[in-house]
C-alpha cells in the first residue's frame, strides 16, 4: 500500500496539497486587490506546491476555478492563459461561481500526474 503525502498549508484542518502514487492535488488562493492580482498569484503558488510535490503545470489533469462573480471570468482567463502556456498540455478546466471567504475572489484546485 502506497502513503499518502501531505503538504501542510497555513489553513487549520485542510493541507494545501497531498499526493497518492502518481496524483497530485492542490489548491491555492492569494491576496490581492483585484481578480486578476489573485488570479496571477494563485497560480504561481500553485506552481511552487506542484513543484513540491513533483509536478508541474505540464502535467494537469484536471483544474477547477472557483470565482466570487462570473462576470470577472475574462479576467482571470487572461491570466490562466498566459500561465498554462502550450496547447499540447492543456488540462480540462470548469469555471463556476460560488460564495468564497471573505477577501478571495478567486480560488483555484487542479490535479496533476507525477512522471
Amino acid at each position: 500500500m502506497t502513503d499518502i503525502e501531505r503538504w501542510q498549508g497555513d489553513a487549520r484542518g485542510r493541507s494545501r496539497a497531498t499526493a497518492w502514487r502518481d496524483l497530485v492535488f492542490t489548491v491555492a488562493t492569494a491576496p490581492g486587490a483585484t481578480v486578476a492580482e489573485q488570479t496571477r498569484a494563485s497560480l504561481a503558488q500553485l506552481s511552487a506546491n506542484l513543484a513540491e510535490a513533483g509536478a508541474d503545470r505540464t502535467r494537469l489533469l484536471s483544474a477547477t476555478v472557483y470565482l466570487t462573480d462570473i462576470a470577472h471570468k475574462a479576467e482571470m482567463d487572461a491570466e490562466w492563459c498566459a500561465w498554462i502556456g502550450d496547447a499540447a498540455h492543456w488540462p480540462q478546466r470548469a469555471c463556476v461561481q460560488a460564495d468564497l471567504a471573505p477577501g478571495t475572489l478567486v480560488e483555484i484546485t487542479v490535479v496533476a500526474a507525477r512522471p
